[in-house]
């Protein structure tokens, strides 16, 4: 299994440099400050970060809500079998 991670790795790597050859041209990229120069292969690699770090921030976010969520559904859990367990305690009385 560690082997074929290995190859994996190494297989991503050279198709990584082999992008970065291909797409080697300069680009301008133009935002309110100013302008700069990079790379396209730089320039596709910093946009899929920032994406990716985007969609964890998003999910993290979803998760503490869940977890909130959970945290609330358990406590209200624990008082209702705590009735019941004192409902359960109590005697029947009879109905005549």
């Amino acid at each position: 299994m560690r082997c074929i991670t290995y190859v994996f790795l190494i297989l991503l790597f050279v198709l990584g440099l082999i992008f970065a050859g291909l797409n080697a041209d300069l680009v301008n990229i133009n935002y309110y400050f100013g302008t700069q120069r990079l790379p396209l292969s730089l320039l596709t690699l910093l946009s899929f970060i920032l994406g990716g770090l985007l969609g964890l921030l998003t999910a993290f976010i979803t998760y503490v809500k869940l977890k909130y969520a959970n945290r609330r559904l358990r406590y209200r859990l624990s008082l209702v079998e705590k009735e019941l367990a004192n409902l359960r305690a109590l005697p029947f009385k009879d109905q005549h």
